[in-house]
């Protein structure tokens, strides 16, 4: 996922950049970094565990109980 992909998926989401940190679990400034693509003027990338969760979270799906997911409408979260 390239920073222009992971902010084209937060704006599909219709998430501010502190709506996604929430929403993943982050805080707002790494969301910057992910959407820059560098962080201190190192590249920085977007982990599997971040990319799987916008999959997650692009399809509804707000936790997981061990078992299932737990599906939410983010908008109503």
């Amino acid at each position: 996922m390239s920073p222009e992909q992971f902010r084209a998926w937060r704006k599909s989401m219709g998430l501010r950049q502190k709506d996604a940190g929430e929403c993943l679990g982050l805080k707002k400034r790494i969301i910057q970094y992910y959407e820059k693509g560098e962080r201190d003027g190192k590249p920085i990338e977007i982990p599997k565990y971040i990319r799987l969760a916008c999959y997650a979270a692009a399809n509804g799906i707000t936790d997981f109980d061990g078992e299932r997911p737990v599906k939410e409408n983010l908008q109503d979260a």
